[in-house]
């Protein structure tokens, strides 16, 4: 077994992704959710991140040029659509909108919010979907290799539902008022990760 190879794969996956520095944002963005619909949320959106890493890993550098899409343009375009959520958040849009929208809709809001911002870009967001593709490169082909890539994909975002499961005990802890505050300053942060996703994506197309 390759196990110089798992043990690059299993560090900069976990770095990358850094399943327990997502649990504050996973709060935020799923602030005012009952808990059946955050543990929905944590289930759909780490499998939705697996996808995502895997096919990154078995055909994304391929996809990715037979589109003519830079990396680059995925971070700008990420970053400008995390943007709009944080922004909500920052300004208390999302708990107004939550409250407004209807019972039968709570299964859709599921989906949208695992989807997007939860798996895509937070979780399987540019630097994990470059780090998927560089140590897929680097597997040169082999089957047992990547084989190890996939299984500690799987592994990753099984740690990160771990994590989410975790945050609703977290959430009722720090009750209804200290979600609220919480909400507003990731709203805060994740808008300044939106904006270094742009600046990264725009640094790297300039050559600057």
């Amino acid at each position: 077994m390759p196990y110089e190879f798992l043990v690059s794969a299993l560090v900069t996956l976990f770095v990358v992704v850094d399943p327990i520095g997502l649990v504050p944002t996973f709060l935020g963005i799923t602030h005012g959710m009952p808990a059946a619909a955050r543990r929905a949320v944590a289930v759909r959106a780490s499998v939705i991140a697996t996808l995502v890493l895997a096919g990154s890993a078995l055909v994304g550098d391929w996809l990715l040029g037979a589109m003519s899409i830079t990396l680059p343009a995925f971070r700008i375009a990420g970053g400008l659509l995390l943007f709009s959520i944080a922004s909500e958040m920052v300004f208390g849009v999302r708990t107004e909108r939550q409250t407004q929208e209807a019972e039968e809709a709570l299964e859709e809001r599921v989906r949208n919010i695992a989807a997007f911002p939860l798996a895509v870009p937070l979780m399987a967001g540019p630097g994990a979907i470059t780090a998927s593709v560089l140590l897929s490169g680097r597997a040169d082909h082999d089957a047992a290799r990547i084989a190890l890539l996939l299984g500690v994909i799987a592994l990753v975002c099984a740690a990160c539902w771990l994590c989410f499961a975790a945050a609703t005990p977290i959430a009722r802890l720090i009750g209804t008022t200290g979600n609220t505050v919480l909400q507003r300053l990731l709203g805060v942060l994740l808008a300044a990760l939106a904006v270094q996703y742009v600046i990264d994506g725009a640094r790297i197309a300039l050559g600057t």
